[in-house]
């Protein structure tokens, strides 16, 4: 299967409905070649930057970043992902290699791997203080632990779906993707009792993936009854901005002692991006020449 990742916006039910979808295979298993990650790994981590690609393209301005992180108290101890409004996201997992039993329904254990802890969205929008919102895990399998941050912290009763498939072969993601459907104020009872009957119908993404669908078939089937008005598209990509100069910056605040214990040990220090896995390697002369710059 040969697809572009991408995500639709659209509105339901006379704009009593904002909806979202996506199909991130290609994130997901760029993230996972990237990081080498293990199943469980990919799968955590392809939700989380499916859903916060997605809650990015919420952010009004060109500037404006979203960073959702999940840190638990299980093996894989978190994931984080950060988006922008453009379609741009990228993260990590804390412990990639992770191997975990399925669960009781035979599936990756995404929310045993994460554990018990906190979900914590940022939002920043250029102002002093970025906006910080935190709730508790809910389940620690990501969909369900955004559905219960949107309706707690954000009071916007919300239903996030997130699937991510992996080759049990190859490892690799052969789908990705999810949506994101969120009630308007003024939602009538008519409206929000058949939304709620498409949801206790609806199987699941990974499946709807798996056979094919697109984003707009996807809510096609989660929004069946309603009509739909796309509003927008946008591709997603995972895009790191990382380059040398601000590995450098980052080098210069651990502080001039600890750059001269590197010195001192004459060799190359080579460091990696913690959102691409990019290496980049400083020379002794070049740590000195950052020794001279640091505070």
């Amino acid at each position: 299967m040969s697809y572009k990742d991408y995500m639709v916006r659209a509105t339901a039910g006379n704009a009593q409905i904002r909806a979202f979808a996506a199909t991130t295979r290609d994130l997901a298993e760029y993230a996972r070649k990237a990081h080498n990650l293990s199943p469980i790994a990919a799968a955590a981590l392809g939700r989380l930057m499916t859903g916060t690609a997605m809650m990015g393209t919420m952010m009004d301005n060109d500037d404006d970043l979203i960073t959702v992180k999940m840190d638990g108290d299980g093996p894989l101890k978190g994931v984080l992902a950060t988006a922008d409004r453009h379609g741009n996201v990228k993260g990590y997992a804390v412990n990639p290699y992770v191997i975990m039993e399925p669960n009781a329904s035979g599936h990756l254990n995404v929310g045993g791997g994460i554990g018990e802890g906190t979900l914590t969205v940022i939002r920043d929008m250029g102002l002093k203080e970025p906006y910080v919102g935190q709730v508790p895990l809910y389940s620690g399998e990501v969909a369900e632990d955004l559905t219960y941050y949107f309706t707690k912290s954000e009071q916007t009763p919300s239903s996030v779906g997130l699937g991510v498939l992996v080759e049990r072969e190859s490892l690799s993601v052969i789908a990705a993707g999810g949506f994101i459907i969120q009630l308007l104020p003024f939602a009538d009872e008519q409206t929000i009792t058949h939304l709620e009957f498409n949801l206790q119908k609806f199987s699941s993404v990974t499946d709807i993936l798996k056979a094919g669908k697109t984003p707009e078939e996807l809510l096609k089937i989660v929004l069946d009854g309603f009509d739909i008005e796309f509003t927008d598209k946008v591709d997603l990509n995972f895009y790191c901005n990382c380059d040398k100069d601000r590995v450098e910056r980052a080098l210069m605040l651990i502080g001039k002692k600890e750059i001269q214990e590197m010195i001192d040990d004459g060799k190359d220090v080579e460091l990696r991006c913690h959102f691409c896995n990019k290496a980049y390697t400083f020379s002794v002369d070049d740590l000195k020449a950052i020794k001279e710059k640091a505070k």
